[in-house]
């Protein structure tokens, strides 16, 4: 029987009353499946004997004493007794807080066992929080020198609720292992377990719970560790194998992790080369052509990639419609996680996968969340791709009714090969031809409902089998590979780590409030120069329902924008934009922006993505603390897309917290938005990062993302090799 089919009720173990059962219940604990499956949080290692002489040096003492006598001080209810006791090594006092009992339990001449937390206060040694139980009424310390002292053992500490103690909690776990742990079953195969030398379900529930060294229980932890990430990865494969037709390819050896996927010779460099220019289809070829650049070598390993998907996902579609009996399982259609730093040139890709899947003579889709940045990849979409014979279009519900039916009637009879834009593109009224292929930018910003409105809108059935349109999201907030390989787990993904040549990286500066004239004057020299500035706040304007502190402290957009205008940037043009700027007069800012007649941008965070100005090479973030660290990593991006160095200041305030103070360290430290998304797994955790901290959907009961890598790499590994056989 495997442990979650330990149905049976906490009230059926010996000792667990009504009054108990209600206890547990509010740690969710209701049957001995969910009693097993809460983990002790860390372990308490009493094996060795600590004496009173060495309680600087451990944690507790754990020692054999004798009491030497009683002391009460107080009066009334604030009466209170202490215990002298020696171990021979020293001697201390015990503080019994509203434990009179221990008057009689541990009275004057015997010999206890006694296990605490001690330090010096009021020149004595003393515990206030300490265990004690009776070996004898009297005799010698001397007699007990050899014996163990009793509970040497590594005691579990689990989390509690009021009323319940670890004494109750670990004597109904003994019960409930007593009674079922012989019986569970492994959920895991064999065959892995000996591999990778794990421990039996049976043995690592029972050593997890009641271990006799610590090392036991690490053993087991690591078991349960492996078991609870083979079992996730098990169910997203089968998931990726359902709706897909097959399993990811990316990373079935342990090693092929898209992370490290750069060749290192010359000879590797050059066959990549020679194989994506064999690969491109005609519009492809012509998109090359005319680029004035060198694609980076992630970008053309990540073209190559999704051509071979394209190819697979229109073959098997074919199949399908001409001769269905010759497919085992559904069609397959690509489904895949592009994500690379800021900057990095993702949207490029986007446009080659799009390029071949109009050579199909399908139609594209690429979905921004914002109007900003769907505009800006429809201006260079119809930069790039026009001149090949693609034609683009851009649609957003601020559209006017005149032009917005034509339009929608274009794309219906399939006179529009991409369409780009938001929201409107899955609504009731958008139709395509042949929708082939959904691109959706800043994947995160869009549930999974919203992304199955897209790709039902180009889905095709036949008789019992169905083809969805090809996928591609793209995240230009670089995830943790963590967290790739389980909200992803079942996706194939790219990677482009690589950046554009002739970049410098940003140099980033930290400045505490107060030196902020430093930074005004070192972007002054930027604009001397000829080139552009950011400047980035956390709110519009002041709230007047806010304290009087923060008034006083909080900058907006509205007054820096008023203050930087008049008072520091006077003989520069200077314009505000935030998220309540019409629409309209945003695109014409921002045009103004791009072409150099504005040198000067107050913002809020609307310009975090979007805004692509090669000649800015400044971004003053002030009251940097209030900003996430990806959020920091995403504006920062703003500079450094041309060939000049690049700055980025961040100021903050005095008051900032110890977590403030790592994030603005990790983007002081480093610019790879890899390193600096691990970090932010590390500080926040993968609910709070991913957006799902109250769904639940990454409720891990023992294993964590962020100090287990190694393992879910591994645990990935052994499922896909599982599956690969039964599904070759």
């Amino acid at each position: 029987m495997i442990l979650s089919e330990l149905g049976a009720a906490v009230e059926t173990l010996s000792g667990v009353g009504p009054a108990a059962a209600k206890k547990f219940a509010s740690l969710n604990i209701f049957t001995v499946a969910d009693l097993l499956s809460v983990f002790p949080r860390d372990y308490e290692d009493r094996t060795k004997r600590i004496s009173l002489r060495d309680y600087v040096n451990f944690p507790k003492v754990h020692t054999i004493c004798k009491v030497t006598a009683h002391q009460w001080f107080g009066y009334g209810k604030m009466k209170t007794l202490k215990i002298a006791i020696t171990d021979g090594s020293a001697n201390a006092w015990l503080v019994a807080f509203n434990r009179d009992f221990l008057e009689k339990s541990l009275p004057e001449g015997s010999i206890i066992a006694v296990t605490g937390k001690f330090e010096t206060k009021y020149n004595e040694l003393q515990s206030s929080s300490f265990e004690a139980s009776r070996i004898s009424f009297d005799g010698n310390l001397a007699d007990f020198e050899n014996i163990p002292v009793p509970d040497s053992a590594v005691i579990p500490i689990y989390p509690l609720t009021e009323g319940l103690t670890q004494k109750v909690y670990r004597k109904t776990v003994a019960q409930a292992l007593k009674q079922y742990a012989k019986n569970i079953s492994n959920e895991i195969p064999d065959k892995i377990i000996k591999e990778r030398n794990l421990l039996n379900k049976s043995e690592a529930i029972l050593f997890v719970h009641q271990p006799q060294t610590l090392n036991q229980a690490q053993e087991a932890r690591k078991t349960l560790i492996y078991e609870e990430l083979y079992l996730f990865e098990y169910k997203m494969l089968e998931r990726a194998l359902m709706h897909r037709g097959t399993l990811p390819s990316q990373d079935f050896i342990p090693e092929a992790y898209p992370y490290f996927s750069t060749p290192d010779s010359e000879t590797g460099l050059e066959q990549i080369k020679n194989e994506f220019q064999k690969s491109l289809s005609p519009r492809q070829k012509q998109i090359f052509s005319s680029l004035n650049f060198e694609l980076t070598l992630d970008q053309m390993n990540s073209i190559l990639e999704m051509n071979r998907d394209i190819d697979k996902s229109q073959t098997e579609c074919n199949t399908m419609l001409n001769a269905p009996q010759k497919l085992s399982k559904p069609p397959f259609s690509m489904q895949r996680l592009l994500q690379g730093d800021v900057g990095s040139g993702k949207t490029l890709v986007s446009f080659f996968v799009c390029a071949r899947t109009i050579d199909y003579g399908g139609q594209c889709a690429i979905l921004a969340p914002t109007e900003l940045l769907a505009r800006q990849h429809a201006e260079n979409a119809a930069k790039l791709l026009e001149p090949a014979g693609i034609k683009t279009a851009f649609l957003t519900g601020n559209l006017k009714a005149s032009g917005r039916q034509s339009l929608l009637n274009a794309l219906r009879d399939g006179n529009i090969d991409i369409v780009i834009g938001t929201h409107a593109l899955f609504s009731r009224n958008t139709q395509y031809k042949n929708l082939q292929l959904a691109v959706i930018d800043e994947q995160h910003r869009f549930g999974v409902t919203q992304r199955e409105s897209i790709i039902s809108k180009g889905r095709i059935s036949f008789k019992h089998m169905a083809h969805s349109p090809d996928l591609l999201m793209m995240s230009a907030t670089p995830i943790p590979q963590t967290l790739a390989l389980t909200a992803f787990g079942d996706l194939d993904i790219s990677v482009i780590k690589t950046m554009p040549k002739g970049r410098f990286p940003v140099k980033t500066y930290l400045t505490v409030f107060g030196n902020e004239r430093n930074v005004y004057e070192a972007i002054r020299k930027e604009l001397d120069a000829g080139h552009q500035a950011y400047f980035v706040y956390p709110r519009i304007a002041e709230n007047p329902q806010a304290e009087q502190t923060e008034k006083t402290s909080l900058k907006s957009a509205e007054e820096m924008f008023d203050f930087l205008s008049k008072e520091v940037y006077p003989n520069f043009k200077c314009a505000l934009i935030h998220g309540k700027t019409d629409d309209e007069q945003q695109a014409e800012i921002l045009k103004k922006f791009s072409s150099g007649n504005i040198q000067v941008l107050v913002a809020t965070t609307v310009v975090e993505v979007g805004v692509d100005v090669p000649n800015a090479t400044c971004i003053a973030i002030e009251h940097a603390e209030r900003f996430g660290l990806a959020e920091l990593h995403q504006l920062r991006g703003r500079v450094g897309r041309g060939k000049f160095q690049s700055y980025c200041f961040l100021t903050y305030s005095k008051n900032i917290t110890e977590t403030g103070i790592s994030r603005l360290k990790a983007l002081h430290q480093s610019n790879d938005g890899f390193f600096i998304a691990e970090e932010d797994l590390k500080l926040r955790g993968p609910g709070e990062v991913f957006g799902t901290a109250q769904s639940g959907y990454f409720a891990l009961n023992i294993a964590d993302l962020s100090r287990d890598k190694e393992i879910l790499k591994t645990a990935r590994y052994d499922a896909l090799c599982q599956l690969k056989q039964h599904n070759p």
